[in-house]
C-alpha cells in the first residue's frame, strides 16, 4: 500500500481533518433514534460481549478507501491498548497505550502522535464501554449471521464513526470500519483470532528506533 495513501486516508489512526458540515439528515442520525426491543437487546448483548474481551490477538487485513490491502498482526488489551504490526515490506507500526495512539512509518522515520480519546478507535478500547451517554449508537443493521452497529462520540458526532461488525452464532467481533469526517473509510477484518492470555506491557509502549538496541 502506498504510504501517501495511508497517511492521507488514515481513518484508522483518525488523523485530524477539517470537520465537514453536517446536513440535517446527518444531524438527526447523530442523535439516539427510537429503539425497538430487539435493538435494545442486541445493543446490550454487544456491550456485554465487548466488555468481556480483555486480551485478543489475530491476523488482520486492512482495506482502505481505494481498495488497497495490507495485512499484519494485531494485539488488543482492553482497556486502552492495541498494537498493529504491518507485514513486510511496509513494516509500519501503530501502537495504542498510555492514552496515546502512535503511528510510525519506518520508510520516512516519521512518527505521528494522537490522543486515543480523540479517535474512533478509542471507543473500542474504552474501559467498561457503555453504548449510551458519551457514546451514541447511530445505526444498527442485521444480515444472515451478522449484525453491525455504528458508534460516534456524542460530544463530536461529525468527528468520525466506527462500525463494529459481529458474527452472531456465537456473537463475536470480526471486523470494524472507521470513517473519517470526510467520508473516507478503512476496514479491518480479523481472522485466526485468539482470546485470553497475557502480553508484555512493553508491546503497548512505542520506542523510537533511536532508543532501540
Amino acid at each position: 500500500m502506498n504510504r501517501r495513501t495511508f497517511l492521507m486516508l488514515a481513518p484508522l489512526v483518525a488523523l485530524p481533518l477539517a470537520a465537514a458540515p453536517m446536513t440535517g439528515a446527518q444531524a438527526q442520525l447523530a442523535t439516539a433514534p427510537p429503539r425497538t426491543p430487539q435493538d435494545q437487546a442486541d445493543i446490550a448483548a454487544i456491550e456485554q460481549h465487548l466488555n468481556s474481551i480483555h486480551t485478543m490477538q489475530a491476523r488482520f487485513l486492512q482495506v482502505d478507501n481505494n481498495g488497497n490491502t495490507i495485512g499484519g498482526n494485531v494485539w488488543m488489551q482492553r482497556p486502552g491498548r492495541m498494537r498493529f504490526e504491518y507485514d513486510p515490506p511496509d513494516r509500519m507500526l501503530l501502537v495504542a497505550g498510555h492514552g496515546l495512539l502512535v503511528y510510525y512509518d519506518p520508510a520516512v522515520r516519521q512518527t505521528t502522535n494522537l490522543f486515543l480519546s480523540s479517535t474512533p478507535l478509542g471507543l473500542l478500547l474504552q474501559d467498561n464501554l457503555k453504548l449510551a451517554g458519551p457514546v451514541t449508537v447511530t445505526g444498527i443493521a442485521r444480515a444472515t449471521g451478522q449484525i453491525q452497529i455504528t458508534l460516534v462520540r456524542t460530544s463530536n458526532p461529525s468527528g468520525g464513526t466506527i462500525t463494529l461488525i459481529f458474527a452472531t452464532d456465537p456473537l463475536t467481533l470480526r471486523s470494524w470500519v472507521i470513517r473519517d469526517a470526510q467520508g473516507r473509510s478503512t476496514q479491518i477484518s480479523l481472522y485466526d483470532m485468539k482470546f485470553g492470555g497475557t502480553f508484555p506491557q512493553s508491546m503497548f509502549t512505542f520506542v523510537g528506533p533511536q532508543f532501540e538496541h
